[in-house]
C-alpha cells in the first residue's frame, strides 16, 4: 500500500528540488510569492478529496486508489510540460497544476493507511510510507546530477531555457511516478464500509463537490483537541520545510559558490549540488524511518517528534557556518531525521484521534497546516531575505532552523492517548486501540 509514495515523492522531490532554479532561470526574482500557486491549490484540494474519497466506494476500485490513480495521470503530464515552459507564468501556472495532481494522489495515500491498519501498526505503517518516500525523493533528487556527471549531458543553457539535464529528470520522474503508483492500485485491497445501506445512504446526503468545500472549512472549527495541537506543530514545521525548499539553491549558489549568474557553470554545479543535498536527507530519512517506531516504544511518540525536530533545526542553521559544499550533507543528516518524523509521527498521533469513517476528511483538513506555513513563507520571507536580511538567503534558512525547533517544543503539548507503548507490567487499559477491558500484561514482554 505504500510503495505508490515512491512515485509520489518523485514528482514532489523533482519539484523541491528544481522548481526556485527554474523560476530563477526564467528571470523570476519573487521567488517565494511565485511559489504561492502550490498552497493555494493544495488548500482546496487535499480536503475536498478527502471529503471525497470518503464516500466513495467501487466493488472494483475501492475507495482511495480512483483518486491515486487520477492524480498519478495529471501529475505525469504535468511533469513532462514543466520543464519545457518558455515564461515565468508558464513555470508558475504548471507549479500550479503539478502540486493540485500529486496532491489528488497523495491525501487518499494518507487516509489509506488508517483505513486498514490497527493502532498498534499505525507507527510502523507511516514510518513505511516515509520509507518509500525516502527512496523516491533520493534518486529524483540525484538525477540532474546524475545526468550530467555519469551520461555527460550538459547541466548548463543558454539565459532563458532549462539546461537538458533538468528535462530528463522531469521525464524520468513523469514515468516512474504514473508506474509507482499504478502498482499500488493494482496490488492493494481495500475493504467495503462495515454498514454498506448506511454508507450509500449518507454518500447521498452528504455528496457534491461543494458541500466537500464547505464541509472542508467548517472542519477547522470542529478538530479533535489532538488535532489542534497537532495543527500548531505542523504550522511552525513546515514553515521551516517551505524556507529550505524554496531558498536552498539561491542560499547555497550564493553563500557558498559566491554566483548568482544562472548562466555560469558555476551556479548550475551549486543547484546541482543542491539536488544531491536533498538527496542525502532523504535517504537518511529513509533509514531514520525504520527506526522511529523503535525509539517511540523507549521512550513515546511526542519525544521521538521533538528530538527528530531539534536535529532538523540545527542542520538547517549550522549551514550559515558552512563554506565547504561537501560539510552540507552534514547538516542534511539532521534535516533527514527531522524529515523522516514529520511525515509519520504526527500522521500516526493523529490517526487514534479520529472517527475511522471521516478519516479521508480530516486528514484533508489536516493538510490545511501545511498549506498555510507555505502561504506565510510565501508572503512573508520574501520581505525578511531582501529587507531584513539583505538579500542573504542563508539567514532565511536560519530562520526555518528555529521554527523547528520551536515545533519540537511544542510537541510536547500534544496529547497522543492513542500511543501504543506498553509499561513493562501489571494490568492497563489500552484505550483507543481496539480494547474494551483492561488486560494482563505478560512481564517478558
Amino acid at each position: 500500500m505504500s510503495f505508490g509514495f515512491l512515485g509520489i515523492q518523485f514528482g514532489f522531490a523533482l519539484q523541491n528540488a528544481n522548481v526556485s532554479r527554474i523560476f530563477e532561470t526564467l528571470g523570476g526574482t519573487e521567488i517565494a510569492l511565485y511559489w504561492l500557486a502550490a498552497p493555494l491549490t493544495g488548500m482546496l484540494v487535499q480536503p475536498v478529496i478527502g471529503y471525497m474519497s470518503d464516500r466513495t466506494w467501487s466493488p472494483k476500485w475501492g475507495r482511495r486508489r480512483p483518486f491515486f490513480l487520477v492524480g498519478a495521470i495529471l501529475a505525469s503530464l504535468a511533469l513532462l510540460v514543466m520543464p519545457n515552459v518558455t515564461a515565468l507564468w508558464m513555470a508558475v501556472g504548471m507549479l500550479w497544476i503539478m502540486d493540485s495532481s500529486i496532491n489528488i494522489s497523495m491525501e487518499p495515500f494518507r487516509a489509506l493507511v488508517g483505513d486498514l491498519l490497527p493502532s498498534e501498526q499505525r507507527t510502523t505503517g507511516f514510518a513505511a510510507q516515509t520509507f518509500f518516500i525516502g527512496v523516491g525523493a533520493v534518486v529524483a533528487s540525484s538525477l540532474p546530477w546524475m545526468f550530467t556527471n555519469w551520461f555527460g549531458i550538459s547541466n548548463t543553457a543558454p539565459a532563458g531555457q532549462i539546461p537538458l539535464s533538468v528535462k530528463y529528470a522531469f521525464y524520468i520522474g513523469g514515468a516512474v511516478f504514473l508506474a509507482a503508483v499504478l502498482w499500488t492500485v493494482f496490488n492493494t485491497k481495500e475493504y467495503p464500509p462495515d454498514n454498506l445501506e448506511e454508507f450509500e445512504e449518507e454518500k447521498r446526503r452528504t455528496a457534491g463537490f461543494w458541500n466537500g468545500i464547505r464541509e472542508s472549512f467548517a472542519g477547522i472549527f470542529n478538530m479533535p483537541k489532538t488535532m489542534v495541537q497537532l495543527a500548531v506543530v505542523q504550522f511552525f514545521s513546515w514553515l521551516a520545510l517551505f524556507s529550505m525548499w524554496i531558498y536552498t539553491t539561491p542560499a547555497v549558489t550564493s553563500h557558498i559558490y559566491h554566483t548568482t549568474d544562472t548562466t555560469s557553470k558555476l551556479y548550475n554545479e551549486g543547484a546541482d549540488w543542491v539536488g544531491i543535498c536533498f538527496a542525502v536527507y532523504n535517504g537518511v530519512s529513509a533509514i531514520a524511518a525504520l527506526l522511529l517506531p523503535i525509539v517511540a516504544r523507549a521512550t513515546s511518540r511526542r519525544v521521538t517528534h521533538l528530538l527528530c525536530l531539534v536535529a532538523g533545526g540545527l542542520g538547517l542553521i549550522s549551514i550559515v557556518f558552512i563554506q565547504d559544499p561537501n560539510m552540507l550533507l552534514l547538516s542534511m543528516v539532521g534535516v533527514g531525521i527531522a524529515w523522516a518524523s514529520i511525515l509519520s509521527v504526527p500522521y500516526a498521533m493523529l490517526a487514534g484521534a479520529l472517527p475511522a469513517n471521516k478519516m479521508g476528511y480530516y486528514m484533508g483538513v489536516f493538510n490545511f497546516f501545511i498549506v498555510l506555513p507555505q502561504i506565510v513563507a510565501g508572503l512573508i520571507l520574501g520581505f525578511f531575505t531582501k529587507n531584513v536580511f539583505q538579500g542573504e538567503a542563508v539567514y532565511t534558512l536560519v530562520l526555518g532552523g528555529c521554527s523547528m525547533i520551536i515545533a519540537g517544543l511544542l510537541t510536547l503539548r500534544v496529547n497522543d492517548d492513542d500511543d501504543i507503548r506498553l509499561p513493562a507490567a501489571g494490568p492497563v487499559a489500552l484505550e483507543g486501540a481496539g480494547y474494551d477491558a483492561p488486560v494482563e500484561i505478560d512481564p517478558r514482554l
